[in-house]
């Protein structure tokens, strides 16, 4: 069941970036930064992501990679879309989601697992943001963090 869920995770991982890709010249790419703490597995986490211009509307493809250190040691593929609400302020709301893959390395062994996030979040137009992200499957439960991205 496992190898199922796996290869499911990677087709859609695959479709995702045929999807979000076009013209090099129409998309432009900005790097950041992240860094927070999560619930199960308890551990501080650091990272970086990259953001693309709007494909959509307001939305956005922005993968990352996060190193999570605390009971176990974590590194996670995210590759996550975000939608921004509209907002005259410099402050707007955001939503978003998408698959992720975490290895786990335990004192005994290491696992992958393939999970999906789900997050909100808060950005200023500078690029500051605020974020929760929810995890099922083989994700961490709960992660909270702040981040930037470089415009």
């Amino acid at each position: 069941m496992r190898g199922i869920r796996v290869s499911f995770l990677l087709c859609l991982v695959v479709f995702t970036g045929a999807m979000a890709a076009g013209p090099a010249q129409a998309q432009s790419i900005a790097p950041g930064v992240h860094g927070g703490v999560s619930l199960d597995p308890d551990q501080f986490y650091f990272g970086g992501h990259v953001e693309t211009s709007p494909l959509i509307d307001r939305l956005r493809f922005r993968p990352s990679i996060d190193i999570g250190i605390g009971d176990v040691t974590t590194v996670a593929g995210n590759f996550e879309f975000t939608y921004t609400f509209p907002s005259s302020q410099p402050w707007s709301l955001y939503v978003g989601g998408g698959p992720a893959i975490n290895w786990y390395n335990f004192d005994n062994g290491s696992d992958a697992e393939a999970g999906f996030n789900f997050l909100g979040g808060a950005k200023h137009n500078n690029g500051l943001f605020f974020e929760m992200k929810i995890g099922v499957e083989g994700s961490p439960e709960l992660k909270f963090g702040v981040g930037y991205t470089f415009r």
